[in-house]
């Protein structure tokens, strides 16, 4: 193969990666107050190809972390963990939010204090490992992004 045609098939290589990794945005947490065991987080994942999975994570606030989902069952709200994880179709934005599918934190460690700011590592079955810094909001802040996010929603 030729100097050229080597550097193209570099090139081609470098951008099919590129393409296969989740990107992590927007991360945040609600806050938690002392005594609490565990803390949902929140976070938009956006996926170029193939198709991927969100499968699980770690953070030192935490003595584990899971994906959750909520689910109906016998006419009340659940919350359940995906042991499979989250599918994550190529092309797409998944938005991990409240009363959706979310990150759940087990075996706080410490509360979760608005303001303060902690990694969370995502895992993927095949994209690479990736770790984010998660906000932890506030009521007021919580509430306030829900009722920007709902007015642009009509």
């Amino acid at each position: 193969m030729n100097k050229p045609s080597l550097l193209a098939a570099c090139l081609l290589c470098l951008a099919a990666a590129a393409q296969a990794e989740v990107h992590a945005s927007q991360a945040w947490a609600r806050f938690t107050v002392p005594g609490m065991q565990s803390g949902g987080v929140f976070v938009r994942l956006e996926n170029g190809r193939p198709a991927d999975a969100l499968i699980g994570g770690s953070t030192p606030v935490a003595e584990r972390v899971e994906i959750h989902e909520h689910i109906m069952q016998g006419g009340q709200m659940r919350m359940q963990a995906m042991p499979h994880g989250l599918p994550l179709p190529e092309r797409s934005r998944t938005e991990l939010k409240p009363g959706g599918h979310h990150i759940m934190l087990i075996g706080l460690k410490q509360p979760l204090a608005a303001g303060s700011r902690f990694p969370l590592t995502l895992k993927f079955r095949h994209a690479p490992a990736q770790t984010v810094q998660v906000e932890v909001k506030s009521p007021a802040e919580e509430a306030g992004g829900m009722q920007h996010r709902h007015h642009h929603a009509h």
